[in-house]
């Protein structure tokens, strides 16, 4: 659905199925493949510290509790991630659709140009990509900004030839408020093991599947969310976007 973003809680890992980088988002609970290696269920979430975040006029954005986070489809495939502390994080920032805020932190991925760009806005002070210098050198994050912990998981892309471009593409991985959050980015294969015990036990998933939920229209482009507020069962919460 153009210009529609899909949320949305599991038990699965959707990430190995089905995921071709649309403009399209999902909360997702999974459960670490069995069994399960210590850094699955060590690394992820809450190795970042919170505290009181701290306070921003009413006007400009509503202040979080510690243990929410909030959710905003931009357009395409990028979404603005709001932390307690209200550090900002664009996925897939680009030319073409930029947040209505500055971000602190922004992740790419080159695949195509509305996944990235070479002109980033100077005042942005961590900008992640997802790719390495080279095929054999892959991109490599773990950066911790305030309550926010930002690290990635390099994947393959296919090329414009048909072919794989090695190491092209980075699942990025936000953890916050007790809560991982992971975005695919231009995943274009199923994920091997390695690459599972990497990114770990996730919360919140960016994905394309939406068809096996029910699936709620939101008015607004925008989701606070927390661990205690996920569905306990699936759910799909489609954000508008443009």
């Amino acid at each position: 659905m153009p210009g529609m973003a899909p949320l949305a809680r599991t038990m699965a890992l959707a990430a190995c199925v089905g995921l071709f980088s649309f403009e399209l988002g999902a909360f997702e609970r999974v459960q670490a493949p069995s069994p399960a290696k210590p850094e699955m269920t060590q690394n992820c979430p809450g190795l970042v510290a919170f505290d009181v975040p701290r306070i921003v006029p009413a006007a400009f954005r509503l202040a979080l509790t510690p243990e929410q986070v909030r959710l905003t489809y931009v357009g395409h495939s990028t979404f603005l991630i709001e932390s307690p502390q209200l550090v900002r994080i664009a996925t897939d920032y680009n030319d073409y659709v930029r947040p209505p805020l500055q971000p602190d932190i922004v992740t790419m991925n080159h695949a195509h140009t509305t996944h990235f760009t070479d002109s980033p806005d100077p005042a942005i002070k961590y900008v992640l990509r997802g790719w390495g210098p080279t095929p054999d050198q892959p991109a490599r994050h773990d950066i911790t900004v305030k309550d926010v912990r930002v690290r990635n998981v390099p994947t393959n892309i296919r090329d414009w030839r048909g072919g794989t471009e090695r190491h092209g593409n980075s699942i990025f991985i936000f953890e916050m408020a007790n809560l991982c959050i992971a975005h695919l980015g231009h995943l274009h294969h199923t994920l091997n093991q390695q690459q599972l015990n990497e990114i770990g036990r996730v919360d919140v998933v960016l994905e394309r599947a939406r068809q096996n939920w029910t699936v709620e229209m939101s008015e607004v482009p925008s989701l606070v969310v927390s661990k205690t507020s996920l569905p306990t069962t699936p759910k799909v919460m489609v954000l508008p976007g443009h």
